[in-house]
């Protein structure tokens, strides 16, 4: 769980793994059909830059969830006011996603941080392959110090394979990340009991711990013409992300560095993580039915005991049938039960590759492989 300020909320300045929501209306300036619609506010974005250089000096992995593309595009196509045709509004996230990769680029260069463009639908997500293959590629670029910039792709996604805002996008990339604290930069400065523009008498939570029934009746309709995510869609993400561990907050972003204020008190909601990322992940793994087993030698399993990962050289036996991504059981020499986890092979593979080294398999397959069989994050033993 985040580290808790004196104040009760989590601090952000002792994020370990940071996930940050950018809306629409944060980043571009007016509504469709106005004069200043559809271009970019650069001066916000550039005093964001600031507030990232500070996270990763700090020593925070930071992971950017930016909305935007549709609403420059827009802009630059002069499309008109009101709802677009999903032609039509894949092509202004074509036309806006370039530009909004180089506005990001251009903020971030000169505080020496390298910049990454990731596009992500649905599907990526609930496939267990691509889910693994997405959660590869955001860990390394994490590992080497870059930031990602994510987006739904929305010049492919449809109605029927979309998130449909990136308020649940955020949450599912935190927790795929492992994430222990997400903050969601809108137009409202919290979470209400009711909608604070119809309701005078309505009043802002500073924390919430516990997503009760009573919390979700309150939550209201979308407020902004740009953003398409309202408090409901906030709240599906705070379930998302403290389930899996990670605090969600909920602030008004407009003023310049939005992260700064956030930590020097600025008007918000908190709600609080359930325990460790970490150990949520590794509890929803156990909870997994398995596809396969993998029988171990005992180094291999001296090894899992002492935390290391899975390598193809310590398997002896495998069975069942599975495909990569798929939960298998972890069996120790004598058939006792070591654990689960998530391969990163098929069955057919890891038969070929049982009992080799690493450096085998690219020969054994045809292609190169990945070092582990299962990796230690992908394992609750």
């Amino acid at each position: 769980m985040a580290a808790l300020s004196r104040a009760g909320r989590p601090d952000i300045r002792a994020a370990r793994r940071l996930v940050v929501k950018i809306g629409s209306a944060l980043l571009v300036e007016g509504r469709a059909g106005e004069r200043e619609a559809g271009r970019l506010r650069i001066e916000w974005l550039r005093a964001l830059a600031l507030d990232v250089a500070a996270a990763k000096a700090g020593g925070a992995d930071v992971v950017l969830v930016s909305s935007g593309s549709i609403a420059l595009g827009r802009g630059v196509l002069g499309l008109p006011a009101g709802a677009l045709a999903l032609e039509q509004s894949q092509a202004a996230a074509a036309v806006g996603q370039i530009r909004l990769a180089r506005a990001y680029e251009e903020v971030l260069a000169p505080h020496g941080i390298v910049t990454a463009q990731v596009l992500v639908t649905l599907e990526d997500t609930e496939d267990r392959r691509r889910y693994l293959n997405s959660r590869a590629t955001l860990e390394t670029l994490l590992g080497l110090g870059v930031v990602p910039i994510v987006n739904e792709n929305d010049t492919v996604a449809t109605d029927e394979i979309r998130f449909g805002d990136n308020d649940r996008l955020a949450a599912q990339i935190a927790v795929t990340v492992g994430a222990d604290q997400l903050v969601l930069l809108s137009d409202v400065d919290g979470f209400y009991s009711a909608n604070p523009k119809e309701d005078p008498l309505a009043t802002r939570f500073d924390v919430v711990e516990h997503i009760t029934p009573e919390i979700e009746a309150m939550a209201g309709d979308p407020i902004s013409g740009l953003s398409k995510g309202g408090m409901k869609t906030k709240l599906m993400a705070a379930k998302t992300a403290v389930a899996g561990g990670c605090a969600m907050a909920i602030m008004e972003g407009s003023v310049l560095r939005p992260l700064d204020a956030l930590a020097r008190g600025a008007n918000c909601t908190w709600f609080l993580g359930q325990g460790d990322p970490q150990v949520a992940r590794k509890r929803w793994i156990a909870a997994m039915k398995p596809r396969g087993e993998l029988t171990l030698d005992a180094g291999a399993a001296r090894a899992l005991a002492e935390g290391k990962s899975l390598l193809p050289a310590g398997v002896v036996a495998v069975s069942g049938s599975f495909g990569r991504g798929d939960p298998v059981a972890i069996l120790g020499p004598g058939g006792e039960s070591l654990g689960k986890g998530l391969t990163r092979y098929t069955a057919a593979e890891a038969r070929a590759i049982k009992g080799h080294r690493s450096s085998e398999i690219a020969a054994i397959l045809g292609a190169p492989g990945r070092s582990v069989l299962v990796h230690r994050d992908d394992m609750a033993v």
